[in-house]
């Protein structure tokens, strides 16, 4: 019976081995990586003990441990749970499925949409004005918006200079761009704590990783020390962006 070793004993270590790698991604972006190494550990020596050695004692209090551990594992990572559904549910294939069940049509940004905040990031970063623009895909940003000042208009480049004025009243928070439109300012974003971030990259970086690790949001950020141009998406930074290159990510994936 060790021998029998078919095609669907791979795929099951290979599905195994994926989803402990995604955990550990996730985990490592979050900043919890000790936490379930931690886990791991105790998993092996709960398999040794009841399964190795078979002491039937310590087994069954380690049984009951993991039993009620279920349900603490899910206390303590909802976050990261939240972010694994979300990251699945806003996957290309599944949000196709769902604009074809309900019918809605995904509105993709326009070369007249997409240059105004091209412009206007060049413009902020040469006079060194910080600024954090989200930019809404397929995972709805309302809550983010209710956090802001809604104002619902077209985008315009000086609208956005404005905004992000240093004596603005909403410069220090993020705007969020949805359905063509600029919805609100002033937005708070949930600050990533992820660990492997650049000391050098500020408050405006980790809100931007933030909001690209809890949805599939595309942020940008102008510093406002350096100037630099810089994209969070799906957990990863895209440092000091040209503004061929800002143009050529916002058309790709906006």
């Amino acid at each position: 019976m060790f021998f029998e070793f078919g095609i669907k004993d791979f795929i099951d270590i290979l599905l195994v081995a994926f989803l402990l790698y995604y955990t550990y991604k996730l985990m490592k972006a979050s900043g919890s990586i000790n936490v379930f190494t931690g886990i791991l550990v105790f998993i092996l020596i709960w398999l040794v003990v009841s399964q190795v050695l078979e002491m039937k004692l310590l087994g069954s209090i380690f049984d009951k441990l993991v039993s009620v551990g279920v349900l603490a594992l899910i206390v303590l990572f909802q976050d990261e749970i939240r972010r694994f559904l979300l990251t699945l549910g806003s996957h290309q294939h599944a949000s196709a499925l769902v604009r074809f069940l309900t019918g809605n049509k995904k509105e993709k940004l326009q070369y007249d949409d997409i240059m105004p905040i091209v412009m206007a990031c060049i413009s902020m970063g040469k006079q060194k004005v910080g600024a954090l623009i989200v930019m809404e895909r397929n995972v709805p940003l309302d809550d983010v918006i209710r956090t802001g000042e809604i104002i619902d208009a077209n985008i315009n480049q000086r609208l956005i200079e404005n905004i992000f004025f240093k004596n603005s009243p909403l410069h220090d928070g993020a705007m969020v761009i949805s359905k063509k439109r600029i919805k609100a300012a002033g937005c708070i974003l949930p600050v990533s704590h992820n660990l492997d971030i650049p000391k050098e990259l500020g408050l405006r970086h980790r809100a931007a990783m933030g909001i690209s690790q809890v949805s599939d949001a595309l942020a940008i950020i102008v510093s406002e020390e350096t100037g630099a141009i810089s994209v969070a998406w799906r957990g990863q930074f895209y440092l000091r962006q040209s503004a061929e290159e800002l143009e050529s990510l916002l058309t790709k994936e906006s």
